[in-house]
């Protein structure tokens, strides 16, 4: 399996030169050169599989041969046995056609433990290999960086530099990351937004030497390993309902595209899929694409569900990519129009091909506590803000055909404790694990959204610069 880059001017790489590269050197994103793809029969075949042995089946084509398959059955097995659910993604049936699928039961109790605990084990597994260190630095807008760091933390091989917009996440968020005390974690808060916190991060990773100095890596879903391992819930979910005999839509929220990017390829690999239904807030750039056809940044506002605070939705780029043919010049100008104008329409056929399978729909603050309140008063569970515009999303886009929706269900609500109870009057409680973070001690530097403050602070502390 090879990867190329969506600006079609970076090397083709393997899978380990992709997980420890992260952003290709064009600027652009790796993607397989080809999908893999599974038949009927496949798909049958993997119906009655535990969560990761089917994480095996999807995610083997992908890393080829750069691992055994000892070693990646170890792996997947030992992530996915830690988790606190014994189905690890278990499936919550409301109605009898609309499913939360919970995918918060990981030690940071969000989707991304999903991907990032994989993954720390992954690069400890090629660096150990190779008898190397990387620097990774990433950017959050709140669930990224808790799950990166608790996956990295305490590892010989890796230091970790996480940037968050000072601020814009949640007090729980904050915590999860800055209370992290070992010696290869950073935590910087930047003065600014998410968006700015990704900008900082791709222009290191655009500076070569800067690259070649740090060893610099990625965990950020600009990673694609990030993308492969969501993967699999896709495919969990749709099996449990039937497929690959019944069709299955899903409802995902999202700000940076990657967890339904991740929908998208399972798509592309054959699982049969009805409608992706997009899920935001009122930053909501992605749902005036699905209106309009068009792309235009606005400026970010904070809401109540933060991690969905963005206007550049990288992996966005992916997406396109494929619908334009695998057109690498195209994408790299349309890109490089949205960057230096704020603004990009792609042809209209690229759009319609993606109205075909995709739909979305925005939630404001006060929609999110109303839909908050619904489930709690409706079903007696309680949700977070995030997942409120995924339910919201497929009641709206609900097929009268009797096709299944799920609905993605990306945090616990304690997670959010403020809007939580600010909505139905009640304080979700913090896991025991965690019922101690408000009272730990924070690790945490606060820098201006600077790029040279951001790569002096780097400097001083990476083991790598010290070699």
């Amino acid at each position: 399996m090879l990867y190329v880059s969506t600006r079609g001017a970076a090397p083709s790489l393997d899978f380990e030169h992709v997980l420890l590269s992260g952003l290709a050197q064009d600027g652009g994103l790796y993607v397989p050169k080809n999908w893999p793809k599974f038949t009927k029969d496949d798909l049958e075949k993997f119906r009655d599989l535990s969560y990761s042995d089917l994480a095996f089946q999807i995610i083997k084509p992908f890393v080829g041969q750069t691992i055994q398959d000892t070693n990646l059955k170890g792996i997947l097995s030992e992530v996915y046995s830690s988790f606190s659910h014994p189905e690890v993604a278990p499936l919550k049936s409301l109605t009898p056609n609309l499913y939360l699928l919970e995918l918060f039961y990981g030690p940071t109790l969000a989707f991304k433990d999903f991907a990032l605990q994989v993954l720390g084990r992954l690069f400890d597994y090629f660096l150990s290999k190779r008898g190397e260190r990387v620097t990774i630095i990433g950017a959050t807008s709140g669930d990224t960086g808790s799950a990166a760091i608790e996956a990295c933390r305490g590892r010989d091989t890796i230091d970790i530099f996480i940037l968050h917009p000072k601020g814009r996440v949640s007090d729980i968020q904050r915590r999860q990351m800055t209370t992290v005390t070992d010696s290869n974690v950073f935590n910087i808060g930047i003065e600014g937004t998410f968006d700015d916190c990704q900008d900082l991060v791709k222009s290191m990773f655009s500076d070569q030497r800067f690259c070649k100095e740090q060893n610099l890596s990625a965990v950020n879903s600009i990673n694609w390993a990030r993308i492969m391992v969501q993967i699999v819930y896709y495919f969990f979910a749709a099996l449990k309902l039937g497929s690959p005999n019944r069709l299955v839509s899903f409802s995902v929220p999202t700000g940076n595209f990657g967890n339904i990017c991740a929908g998208y390829v399972a798509f592309k690999m054959g699982l049969p899929i009805h409608r992706l239904i997009l899920g935001t807030n009122s930053n909501d750039i992605l749902v005036r694409f699905f209106e309009t056809g068009e792309l235009i940044i606005q400026p970010v506002v904070p809401t109540l569900s933060p991690a969905m605070d963005i206007q550049i939705s990288s992996n966005f780029e992916r997406v396109l990519f494929d619908l334009s043919g695998c057109d690498g010049s195209s994408v790299k100008a349309a890109m490089q129009i949205f960057r230096n104008q704020g603004k990009m329409r792609p042809t209209t056929q690229i759009f319609e091909k993606a109205c075909r399978l995709f739909l979305a729909s925005r939630l404001d603050d006060q929609g999110i506590k109303k839909q908050i309140d619904k489930i709690y008063r409706n079903y007696n569970l309680i949700i977070d803000p995030h997942t409120a515009t995924g339910i919201h999303a497929a009641e709206a886009f609900m097929s009268e055909d009797n096709t299944p929706m799920v609905a993605l269900g990306t945090a616990h609500p304690s997670k959010f404790p403020e809007a939580v109870e600010e909505a139905i009057g009640v304080r979700p409680s913090l896991p025991a694990a965690l019922s101690s973070l408000m009272e730990r001690s924070e690790k945490v530097t606060y820098l201006p959204n600077n790029l040279s403050q951001v790569k002096k602070f780097i400097r001083q502390h990476s083991q790598n610069h010290e070699r």
